[in-house]
């Protein structure tokens, strides 16, 4: 306001440029003196301490050279206070941060990590492994540079957003990595002196407690079997994996009415079919074939005759599916995945062959994804890759029924009046009763049985 008062004065006496300057520098001086005597008056912008002070001393009004001081004093003062916190962050670190591991999934266990303090990693790099109750998901690294430190430790549980790691982008970093392993030395070397105390301490008050209890457990138990020595035995933490398959497996045992049928399959023609084509087939399609596809065929073909084992109940009512997702139970080091054939109704044996190669293979690997296990409306497990004879699976919930297949045996048949040898498998059908009557699970496995040993019916649809 003094300003355009100034401006509109000098403009309406017709005053020379010099004389505006004048008038307008005074007019500043006089605006900052002021100001600044208000903020001193306030205390609300200078901090407490030698500016303050000083400010009160220097500060004179319609001095140019005071107020000129006291306002770079001030603003310097300033500048450290807001500038200060991020002059810090250069934009030289970056923080390696958990990533989302899918709907279903909420936290997880960081299993290892793959690189150390001070190694070099590129951008999109592997750096540490969490493991899910369903799948291994990896920590990449945001940007290329040098592991400085990690905030978590092997076993912690974490969720996503987390900071797993710092990561320094910087040339120089190296030199950075080697104080922060020599940190925990100081601070260890610090307490230790003090740390004496404290032990003599507990150890006193450890001591009254088992004075004053006098019937000790150890003679109770001396009286009891002695048990082996603990040096021969090992204590490892169960994997989230391991966790949650235990979990559902007994969900399973407890909600379900499990009930399993049985019956025998003769491989003969499956198996003269494979061993025909086996060649013309591989060239062809650039897979092999196996009778996995066989038996994924021929439970597409009983799940389409029996559409009740493909249903599942819900509540009080029961949800018929129109489509056919079969699950596959796939064995891997670190325990059972499941992963799923979408739409097996509408493949044929080369489609099929191609997603159970590329899903084990996944699987092994550990790179399956949460979308390729969900879902499924029936399971199909193989047994007999492990020499399994005969077993009963227990059902996948929330799927209804599994199938169970079982290592091939030469045993003796009764053919057209004769014993003969055959290569024959056990199945099994296990299913829930409270939904499934025995009539429709023997008529799905009888279906099965048909169609394994003359596999002509799936082209005649019969």
């Amino acid at each position: 306001m003094m300003l355009r008062a100034v401006i509109r004065r000098a403009s309406s006496r017709g005053s020379s440029a010099s004389g505006l300057g004048k008038s307008l520098q005074s007019s500043r001086v006089a605006a900052s003196s002021q100001s600044f005597h208000s903020v001193s008056a306030t205390e609300s912008l200078v901090p407490r301490g030698s500016h303050a002070r000083s400010f009160h001393r220097r500060s004179c009004p319609g001095c140019s050279e005071c107020s000129r001081s006291v306002f770079s004093s001030y603003q310097g003062t300033a500048l450290q206070r807001w500038v200060r916190p991020f002059s810090s962050d250069s934009g030289d670190v970056v923080e390696a941060v958990v990533p989302h591991m899918g709907e279903s999934i909420t936290d997880g266990t960081l299993a290892n990590f793959l690189k150390k303090p001070g190694d070099r990693v590129e951008a999109d790099e592997a750096i540490a492994q969490i493991e899910t109750d369903k799948v291994t998901i990896d920590i990449a690294s945001p940007a290329s540079g040098v592991i400085q430190e990690y905030l978590v430790k092997e076993g912690d549980t974490v969720e996503p957003g987390n900071k797993i790691a710092i990561i320094s982008k910087s040339a120089d970093a190296v030199s950075h990595v080697a104080p922060s392993e020599k940190t925990p030395e100081k601070p260890a070397a610090k307490p230790s002196p003090p740390a004496e105390k404290p032990k003599v301490e507990t150890t006193k008050v450890a001591e009254k407690p088992k004075a004053s209890s006098p019937p000790p457990p150890p003679r109770q138990s001396a009286k009891e079997p002695q048990l082996p020595p603990k040096d021969r035995e090992r204590r490892v933490p169960m994997t989230r994996l391991r966790k949650r398959v235990a979990t559902r497996l007994k969900d399973s045992q407890n909600t379900f009415a499990l009930l399993t049928t049985f019956n025998e399959v003769d491989m003969t023609n499956l198996m003269k079919l494979r061993s025909q084509y086996k060649d013309a087939f591989f060239e062809k399609h650039g897979v092999k074939l196996g009778l996995m596809s066989g038996f994924i065929k021929a439970a597409v073909s009983a799940l389409q005759h029996q559409p009740v084992v493909n249903a599942v109940i819900d509540g009080d009512d029961i949800i018929y599916r129109d489509y056919v997702d079969i699950s596959i139970a796939v064995g891997t080091s670190k325990g059972l995945v499941v992963p799923v054939i979408r739409d097996a109704d509408k493949m044929n044996f080369a489609d099929i062959e191609k997603t159970i190669n590329s899903l084990a293979k996944k699987a092994n690997e550990g790179t399956i994804s949460i979308d390729e296990m969900a879902g499924g409306s029936f399971t199909v497990s193989n047994g007999g890759v492990y020499g399994s004879l005969i077993s009963t699976p227990i059902i996948n919930p929330p799927q209804s029924a599994i199938l169970g297949m079982h290592s091939i045996v030469q045993r003796p048949m009764v053919v057209g009046g004769n014993v003969v040898p055959r290569p024959m498998m056990y199945v099994a059908l296990t299913y829930d009763h409270r939904l499934i009557d025995g009539r429709e699970a023997v008529y799905f496995l009888r279906r099965i049985k048909d169609v394994v040993e003359d596999p002509q019916r799936l082209l005649l649809d019969i």
